[in-house]
C-alpha cells in the first residue's frame, strides 16, 4: 500500500482515544466510514497522540481507551481488509513531519482556528495553555497530508481545520518544492450528512455533558436511560398533544426508526394519542435492533483483545510504509536527505 495499487481516492480521519463510543461518535462519523471503506481507500487511526491535548495530566487509560475506540470500530463494521485501521503513535512520521510542519506555520494561523478559543472557553477545569494544544491542528495537519489524502470526511465545524491543513501544505509547496511537482496535494473536505443527535438531555450528545447512550450500553441500560430522557416541554399532561420535531426523542427516531414508527409517532404524539413512555418504548426498540448486532460482534474481540492489537498492528505497518515514503519525499524537498547521502558517500570513501 506504500503506492496506490488501485485508483480508488484516498480517505484519512481518526478519533481521539477517549474511550468506548457513543451514538453521538456512530451517527457523526462511524456510520459513514463504514459506507466509505467499500468506495474509497481508506485510513482510520487512533489520535492517541490527539488526546494528550487535553488530557496529558493523566495517561493511565490512554491505552485501554484506544483499545476500546478499536473495539467499537470493528463492531459498527470497519473491517481490516478493507481499510487501514491504525495508531497514531505507532507511526512516529506523524511527528517528524508535525516538527517539520510546525516551523513554516504562522502562529496567526493557529490563534484564529475557531475551535481553539471555543475549547480553551468551555473546557475551564484544565489547563490548556500548553504549545501542544496551540499547536494540534498542526498535528491534524501532518496526520493528512502525510498520506496524501484526497479526502477528509468531516462535518462543517471542522471544514476551518481542512482549510489550515490545505494552507500548510500551500506554504510547504511554495517553499521547497521549486521545480519538481508539489509534494503535497491539497486535500478536500469530504462534508458528511450528521443528523442532530440529542443526548439524554436535550443537549448535545457528549461525555463531558454526561448524556450519552454508549454503544456497549445493554439493553435494560439504554431503555432506562431513554426512560429519564427530555421531551416536548408542551406535554406536561399525558393529554396534551406534543411537537415531535422540537422533541429530543422525535430526533432519534427521525434517525433511527423506520418510516411506519416515524409516522405513528407523528401523528400520535400531535393528537396525544399515545404518550411519551410508549414513544421512548418504541425509540428503545429501534436503538437496541441496532446495537445488539454491533455488541455481539464487539464480544468476539473482547474476548480475545490480542486479535484487536493485531490488527492495529498491521495496520500501524501499512501506515508506516506509506508515511515513510511520504517523508522520503518530504526530506528531498527540504535538502534534508542529500546531506545524509553525501555523509554516507564520504565514510565509504
Amino acid at each position: 500500500m506504500s503506492s496506490r495499487s488501485n485508483h480508488r481516492k484516498r480517505v484519512l480521519s481518526g478519533m481521539r482515544s477517549t474511550g468506548k463510543l457513543h451514538l453521538g461518535n456512530f451517527v457523526g462519523a462511524l456510520d459513514n466510514w463504514v459506507r466509505m471503506q467499500e468506495q474509497y481507500e481508506c485510513f482510520f487511526f487512533v489520535a492517541d497522540w490527539h488526546a494528550l491535548t487535553t488530557d496529558y495530566a493523566d495517561t493511565s487509560r490512554i491505552k485501554q481507551n484506544s483499545l476500546e475506540v478499536l473495539l467499537d470500530w470493528l463492531a459498527a463494521g470497519l473491517d481490516p481488509d478493507h481499510c487501514t485501521m491504525f495508531i497514531q503513535s505507532h507511526v512516529p512520521q506523524h511527528a517528524e513531519l508535525h516538527l517539520l510542519l510546525s516551523m513554516i506555520t504562522p502562529l496567526g494561523w493557529l490563534e484564529r482556528v475557531p475551535t481553539y478559543k471555543e475549547q480553551r472557553e468551555n473546557i475551564s477545569e484544565k489547563d490548556l495553555g500548553t504549545y501542544g494544544f496551540l499547536g494540534y491542528p498542526v498535528l491534524q495537519a501532518a496526520d493528512i497530508l502525510i498520506y496524501k489524502g484526497d479526502f477528509v470526511p468531516v462535518g462543517e465545524d471542522q471544514v476551518p481545520h481542512v482549510e489550515l491543513t490545505r494552507e500548510i501544505a500551500r506554504r510547504f509547496n511554495m517553499f521547497y518544492s521549486g521545480k519538481r511537482s508539489y509534494v503535497f496535494p491539497e486535500p478536500q473536505p469530504l462534508l458528511t450528512p450528521a443528523a442532530k443527535l440529542p443526548g439524554t438531555d436535550g443537549r448535545k450528545m457528549s461525555k463531558s455533558y454526561g448524556n450519552t447512550i454508549l454503544l456497549t450500553d445493554p439493553e435494560p441500560v439504554v431503555r432506562q436511560k431513554l426512560k429519564t430522557m427530555v421531551t416536548d416541554p408542551a406535554r406536561v399532561r399525558r393529554t396534551d398533544p406534543g411537537n415531535p420535531d422540537i422533541c429530543p426523542v422525535g430526533d432519534l427516531h427521525k434517525i433511527f426508526s423506520d418510516r411506519a414508527t416515524i409516522a405513528k409517532v407523528d401523528v400520535g404524539c400531535r393528537s396525544a394519542a399515545i404518550g411519551c413512555i410508549e414513544c421512548k418504548g418504541w425509540a428503545a426498540d429501534a436503538l437496541v435492533s441496532i446495537l445488539n448486532p454491533m455488541q455481539e460482534r464487539r464480544r468476539k474481540y473482547e474476548e480475545n483483545p490480542h486479535l484487536a492489537w493485531d490488527i492495529l498492528e498491521a495496520g500501524s505497518a501499512r501506515a508506516r510504509k506509506v508515511a515513510s515514503g511520504t517523508m522520503d519525499e518530504v526530506r528531498a524537498a527540504m535538502n534534508m536527505s542529500l546531506e545524509y547521502e553525501a555523509l554516507r558517500v564520504t565514510r565509504k570513501q
